[in-house]
């Protein structure tokens, strides 16, 4: 991610949005598909193979949410890109609760077989994830900020320690505490 290609013009039409402007997110999305598109293609590597949302259609249900808000008020480029990560997320989360809700209302029935091997589809695990993130950040909410610009976004260790204000080692330490706090949270023992 290079923190400065278009930054100053990504900024201009920002704070145009930021004061009510509905075509500066027109002149936005050229600037921000590109890397829209890298964050949406980050997340979904973690989905199943055969999921239904393609990295173009999350972005651009990601625009539909940005259409949807009004006057949103964005520092600067590194700002809106952490915040269009966790709008994608949301929209992910979403698209696995209708998944969910419609294979409960389909009227399949599978038979009920203790030999029958079952596993959890992995939008459970993109659900799991999410409300694991979110009890994380009463406890850790840098460490998630951090989370989101490392995995969710693809910066580098330097680029999240200079978007967060904060050095490299305390980005370090409070990446590891978030990352052992989800693998507990996550894969418990018994």
């Amino acid at each position: 991610m290079d923190p400065t290609a278009n930054s100053g013009e990504i900024t201009l039409w920002l704070d145009q949005w930021a004061q009510g402007d509905p075509a500066a997110l027109d002149r936005l999305a050229p600037l921000v598909y590109d890397q829209l598109r890298a964050i949406a293609d980050n997340l979904l590597r973690n989905e199943a193979a055969d999921h239904t949302l393609q990295p173009t259609a999350l972005v651009s249900e990601t625009f539909l949410k940005l259409l949807e808000l009004h006057k949103v008020s964005l520092n600067d480029r590194s700002h809106f890109f952490a915040f269009a990560a966790r709008l994608m997320r949301r929209v992910l989360i979403d698209h696995a609760r209708r998944e969910k809700a419609a294979k409960r209302t389909s009227g399949a029935r599978l038979p009920l077989d203790p030999e029958l091997g079952w596993t959890g589809s992995i939008n459970e695990v993109t659900l799991d994830l999410s409300s694991a993130l979110d009890e994380l950040e009463f406890l850790d909410a840098t460490g998630v900020r951090a989370l989101e610009l490392r995995y969710f976004l693809g910066c580098t260790g330097e680029e999240t320690a200079a978007l967060l204000g904060l050095s490299a080692s305390t980005v370090d330490r409070s990446l590891r505490f978030s990352l052992a706090w989800l693998n507990s949270r996550l894969h418990p023992r018994v």
